[in-house]
């Protein structure tokens, strides 16, 4: 990418903010990936703006993420823009009636303590979820019978134009791993969600009870983005991968989690090839054995990653 490009772009935020040839395994809970052009870190809505902007009139790709605990990045990396909604975009404000209002970057865990710290109920579900409030908005993320949609009331979004708008929890269309962020490529700015008081012992007990039932079950222990296959209609991923025989299975350091199957683990340097290679056969093998295609959860982003 041409050096013009760089001269533009730190006029739209400061240099401390642009981080070039930066390495994707750094910013990934899988720890893969090669490294994007830009990765850009705003603390302000107007540089937000001013970058997607730039790239939006220079036909330069850019992509939105959070804290990469739902992203393989291809080996090759990322020839663009990535713009890090994170650590410097993490306001949260907690105001009357049970409504918090927080920035797209701050942490689920982070949020659901807030609401403890406040005696307010209904955000437990996501307190062990390891992402941002907007990758969870966009995805309308869900565990343990929770999810966004439950108790999301309003949002702030962008779209590819730079222009804000208010959406409400009805035009949010919130689905299952779906919303209208996802269809129409809007960038969650903040959100607001609404909750009901309740008694600050038994919020932090009944985070507690999940967080320990996650450690339990899933292999937080390990590299991985979390669920890596959707929920396919009236079965389980991880029962139908555990059927199929594939526990454990391994290809180079991409495995199949021998504690939960629904999870496909970076357990030993791998590759994005060898980890997209394991999600290939285990959409195969099940596919085959029971009729059933599985459909990945985990987003890809650079070159040479399709199933």
């Amino acid at each position: 990418m041409e050096d013009l490009f760089y001269s533009k772009l730190i006029l739209t935020a400061p240099e401390e903010h642009i981080h070039l040839d930066e390495p994707m395994e750094y910013h990934t809970s899988l720890h893969i990936g090669g490294k994007a052009d830009y990765l850009i870190t705003p603390t302000e809505v107007e540089e937000v703006k001013a970058v997607v902007c730039l790239c939006k009139r220079e036909n330069i790709p850019y992509y939105i993420m959070g804290n990469g605990s739902n992203l393989l990045v291809s080996d090759q990396g990322y020839r663009g823009v990535i713009l890090q909604l994170g650590d410097e975009f993490q306001k949260v404000l907690v105001k009357e009636d049970g409504v918090i209002t927080a920035q797209a970057g701050v942490l689920l865990s982070r949020l659901a303590n807030v609401a403890a710290d406040h005696g307010l109920t209904g955000f437990e579900f996501a307190s062990g979820i390891p992402g941002t409030l907007g990758g969870a908005v966009t995805m309308n993320a869900g565990a343990y019978d929770g999810e966004m949609k439950q108790c999301l009331i309003a949002a702030r979004v962008m779209d590819e134009e730079g222009y804000v708008q208010e959406l409400s929890l009805a035009e949010l269309e919130l689905g299952y791993r779906t919303s209208i962020l996802q269809k129409r490529n809007f960038i969650l700015l903040e959100a607001d969600i609404k909750l009901c008081e309740g008694e600050v012992q038994l919020i932090r007990q009944k985070m507690k009870d999940l967080n320990a039932q996650r450690r339990e079950k899933q292999p937080l222990d390990q590299y991985s983005a979390g669920s890596t296959f959707k929920r396919p209609t009236g079965y389980f991923a991880g029962k139908l991968i555990n059927d199929a025989g594939l526990r454990g299975y391994q290809v180079g350091g991409a495995a199949v989690s021998e504690k939960h199957c629904g999870f496909v683990i970076n357990k030993d340097n791998a590759t994005a090839e060898e980890f997209l290679s394991v999600i290939r056969d285990v959409i195969h093998v099940v596919e085959e054995k029971f009729g059933v295609r599985l459909e990945p959860e985990v987003k890809f982003l650079g070159e040479g990653l399709k199933l």
